[in-house]
C-alpha cells in the first residue's frame, strides 16, 4: 500500500479518535478496539469511511471487526 494511502488511513483513524476526545498518538500495531480507544459505533464509521475513501466494500454479515483493530491490520485488509 502506498505511503499516501497509509497516511490517509491514519488521518481517518485520528479523526475518529479526536471525535471521542482522544488525541494521543498511536502506533501502527496498537490495538484500537481491543484496547478500548474505539468502540462498535466507531467501527461503523470507520467501515463507511474506508469504503468511501478506498472505493471498496468490506462490511458484511460475516465481517470480523478485528480486521480493523490496528493500522497494520487495516493496511493488510486494504492491500
Amino acid at each position: 500500500m502506498p505511503a499516501s494511502q497509509i497516511d490517509r488511513l491514519r488521518a481517518i483513524v485520528s479523526e475518529l479518535l479526536a471525535a471521542r476526545g482522544d488525541t494521543a498518538a498511536f502506533s501502527e500495531t496498537e490495538s484500537l478496539f481491543l484496547g478500548g480507544r474505539l468502540d462498535s459505533m466507531a467501527a461503523t464509521h470507520l467501515i463507511i469511511a474506508l469504503e468511501t475513501e478506498f472505493n471498496l466494500e468490506i462490511g458484511g454479515p460475516d465481517f470480523d471487526v478485528s480486521a480493523l483493530d490496528s493500522i497494520a491490520e487495516m493496511t493488510d485488509l486494504l492491500a
